[in-house]
C-alpha cells in the first residue's frame, strides 16, 4: 500500500512541476508593475481561472513569503486584532494581539500577503481591512514597509454571497482585471507558464523619473479639474477603480517606476486605469501618448538648447517636472539653470504658464545665492507673493 500512494505522490509532484518563460502579458505585467510601486492591487476574475495560482507564481518568482487569508471566513477581530489584557491597563493600554500569518510575515521582514475571496467578505469583515491597507497595521503590529498586498476577488454575480466592495476599501487599489488566456493555459499545462517579473528600477533614473511623474500628474489634473476627485453614483462604480487624490497619488507612483524602469506603455496604461477607472485613466493614456516631455535633467544640464514646447498642457508639465527635479537635487548650478528655462516662457510670451513654477524655485533660493538675471520677468509676482524682497 506505501508503494502505491508513494507512486501516486510521485505523479501529482510531477504534475506540478513546471518552468516559466518570459512574457509579454499585459495584466501580469501590470500587476508587477503595480507591486512593484508597492501599491495593494485587486484582481478581479472570475473563479477559477488561476488568479491564486498566478499569485503564487508571483511570490515564488520574487523569492517572497505568502501569506494565503481567505477574507469571507475571517470576523473584523482577526484584522482589528483581540484586545489582550495585562496586569495594570491602566497604564500599559490593552494591545490588539495581531493573528499568527500577521507575525509570521512581520518577522520575516518582507513578503505577499495575499487577501482571497474579498468581496465575499461582509462590510463588517471589508471595514476591518481598511486599517490593513492603508495604514498596513494588524491588531498593534505594524507590517514591515517591503510587505506587498495583493487581493483577488469575484464579481458580485458570480460570488457566493457577494458583496460590492465599500468605496472607502475599494479606492485603495489598483484594480485589475483577470482573465484566461486559452493558449496560456493549453502551454501551461504542457508544463510552461509565462514568467512573472518586477521591473527593474534603474537607479540613475529615480531622480529624473519622479520629476517628470510629477509634471504629468500635475499637469494634467490642471487642464482636468473636474477628475481630481469624482465618486460614481451607482454601487457597481463606487467597488471599483475611481478617480480620488489617493488614486491620483497611486498614479504617480506607478509613472514614477514606469519611468525609471523602462516599463512597457501596455502594462502602463493597464496599472492607471486600474487606479483612476476607465474614464479618467482612458484620458491619461492618450495625454501621455501625446506629451512626450524631454528629460528634466538633461535639460537642466544644458538649458541654453532646450526649446520650450509649443502646447500649453506640455509646457504646464515640464516646467513643473523641471522644478521638481531641481527640488530633488538642489543645487546652485541646477536652481540657476531652472531660472534660464523659465525664463524661455517669458521670451516665448507665455509668462502666466511659468508664474506658479517661479513662485515654487524662488522658494528654494538659499540667501547665499545671487538673484539671477533671467528672474526680472517674474519679479512683480514674487514681489506680490512676498517670495522675494
Amino acid at each position: 500500500m506505501n508503494d502505491i500512494t508513494a507512486a501516486a505522490d510521485d505523479l501529482n509532484r510531477r504534475i506540478q512541476t513546471y518552468r516559466t518563460e518570459p512574457t509579454t502579458n499585459p495584466q501580469l505585467a501590470a500587476l508587477c508593475l503595480a507591486v512593484s510601486a508597492n501599491l495593494p492591487v485587486l484582481l478581479w476574475g472570475e473563479p477559477g481561472i488561476g488568479k491564486s495560482a498566478g499569485i503564487e507564481q508571483l511570490a515564488a518568482g520574487l523569492g517572497l513569503p505568502l501569506e494565503t487569508v481567505i477574507a469571507s471566513v475571517h470576523e473584523p477581530s482577526d484584522f482589528a486584532g483581540l484586545p489582550i489584557v495585562g496586569d495594570d491597563p491602566a497604564v500599559t493600554g490593552v494591545p490588539m494581539a495581531p493573528p499568527d500569518w500577521a507575525v509570521r510575515i512581520a518577522s520575516a521582514g518582507t513578503g505577499l500577503i495575499f487577501f482571497d475571496e474579498l468581496s465575499s467578505a461582509p462590510p463588517a469583515v471589508q471595514a476591518a481591512l481598511l486599517r490593513v491597507v492603508l495604514e498596513r497595521r494588524v491588531g498593534s503590529l505594524t507590517l514591515p514597509e517591503p510587505v506587498r498586498i495583493v487581493a483577488a476577488a469575484n464579481p458580485p454575480s458570480s460570488a457566493a454571497d457577494g458583496w460590492h466592495l465599500s468605496p472607502p476599501l475599494a479606492n485603495r487599489f489598483v484594480h485589475l482585471r483577470w482573465t484566461h488566456d486559452p493558449r496560456t493555459v493549453a502551454r501551461g499545462m504542457a508544463g510552461t507558464w509565462p514568467a512573472a517579473s518586477i521591473p527593474h528600477v534603474d537607479a540613475a533614473k529615480v531622480a529624473s523619473a519622479v520629476a517628470r511623474a510629477r509634471g504629468v500628474v500635475s499637469g494634467f489634473l490642471t487642464a482636468r479639474p473636474g477628475l481630481v476627485h469624482h465618486l460614481p453614483a451607482d454601487t457597481e462604480g463606487r467597488g471599483g477603480a475611481w478617480p480620488s487624490p489617493r488614486t491620483w497619488e497611486m498614479v504617480l507612483r506607478l509613472l514614477a517606476v514606469a519611468y525609471a524602469a523602462d516599463a512597457s506603455g501596455e502594462a502602463l496604461a493597464s496599472a492607471v486605469v486600474g487606479a483612476v477607472g476607465d474614464g479618467a485613466g482612458i484620458e491619461v493614456v492618450s495625454y501621455l501618448e501625446e506629451l512626450d516631455l524631454p528629460d528634466p535633467d538633461q535639460v537642466l544640464a544644458n538649458p541654453d538648447a532646450f526649446a520650450l514646447p509649443e502646447r500649453g498642457d506640455r509646457q504646464l508639465a515640464f516646467l513643473t517636472a523641471v522644478v521638481a527635479a531641481i527640488q530633488g537635487d538642489l543645487t546652485r548650478r541646477r536652481w540657476e539653470a531652472g531660472w534660464t528655462v523659465l525664463a524661455k516662457a517669458v521670451d516665448a510670451g507665455v509668462p502666466d504658464v511659468a508664474a506658479r513654477a517661479a513662485m515654487d524655485l524662488a522658494a528654494m533660493r538659499n540667501t547665499d545665492w545671487p538673484v539671477p538675471g533671467g528672474i526680472d520677468a517674474f519679479l512683480d509676482l514674487l514681489q506680490l507673493s512676498g517670495t522675494m524682497s
